[in-house]
């Protein structure tokens, strides 16, 4: 049963993240839906919704503060105001990608491409799990250092969603370390 959770999990981070509209989701300006809609929609029960949540290794889904509706915690490519605060990121942070990218990311920087932001995070090995879904095919990792500090310092906004993920607009390859 856990494996056809996950791929429902999935399912789900596709609809709550990229489109709503495969499953005619009722999602609010925040990227919220009712709870009671996903649970129809997915043809699951509310231990199978929590079951999802609890085991989703990346806390992609969060509630609201009565638990009536859910939402991606970041991700998206629709468009969706998840209310983020502005924050002061840390000196350093990470992103792993694949060598092939290196050529296009060292000329353009890291962009959001069909996504709100780009996504960092303040965990070597993170950045590291996540490069490696992109360089299993060439087996070759890319950790790419960004120096934040100096960003915030040049105006660029950062932002961190409530899995803990760092999100900016852009990165440009002068903050490459």
């Amino acid at each position: 049963m856990s494996k056809e959770l996950k791929n429902i999990g999935r399912y789900m981070s596709l609809l709550l993240r990229h489109k709503p509209e495969k499953e005619h989701l009722n999602i609010d300006s925040q990227g919220y839906v009712l709870v009671d809609e996903i649970i129809d929609k997915l043809k699951i029960s509310k231990d199978d919704l929590n079951w999802i949540i609890d085991n989703n290794d990346k806390k992609r889904f969060t509630f609201n503060s009565d638990e009536t509706m859910i939402r991606a915690a970041q991700g998206h490519s629709i468009s969706v105001d998840l209310k983020m605060k502005r924050i002061l990121p840390p000196d350093f942070l990470y992103h792993g990608t694949s060598t092939d990218n290196e050529d296009k990311i060292s000329k353009n920087g890291l962009i959001k491409m069909g996504r709100n932001h780009v996504h960092l995070t303040d965990n070597m090995e993170t950045a590291y799990s996540v490069g490696m879904r992109y360089a299993k095919y060439n087996n070759k990792l890319w950790l790419i250092i960004i120096n934040a500090k100096h960003m915030n310092e040049d105006g660029y906004e950062f932002f961190k969603s409530e899995n803990g993920v760092y999100l900016t607009e852009e990165v440009p390859s002068k903050y490459f370390i």
